[in-house]
């Protein structure tokens, strides 16, 4: 199940608290993150907690996919089976795919 923003954000901030001490480089000196710094990293990492939870599925949806080469290959291949329909090879690996990655609801 899909959390709310502010749950993902209350996840952020305990992590980064956990981390703490951080650091920057700065001018090739080693400085603890000030109060400003902490506090946009909790933003920071909020922010890409939602939005992976959000459209993360969209990449791994294409990585999984394979390349349009081999998707185009294997369309052929089912046509020249006959098998054109839900039956196919192509079809089966793109619904897994799907399966595998799905929207968030």
């Amino acid at each position: 199940m899909a959390k709310t923003k502010e749950e993902l954000q209350v996840e952020a901030d305990a992590e980064i608290e956990s981390a703490k001490p951080m650091y920057k480089q700065v001018n090739n000196d080693r400085l603890e993150f000030s109060d400003d710094d902490y506090a946009q990293a909790k933003i920071d990492l909020g922010n890409y907690k939602w939005e992976n939870q959000q459209f993360g599925y969209i990449q791994d949806r294409q990585v999984a996919y394979g390349s349009i080469g081999d998707q185009l290959d294997m369309l052929y291949h089912d046509m020249t089976a006959g098998k054109g329909d839900k039956t196919g090879d192509w079809y089966k690996a793109i619904k897994k795919v799907k399966d595998d990655n799905p929207k968030p609801s």
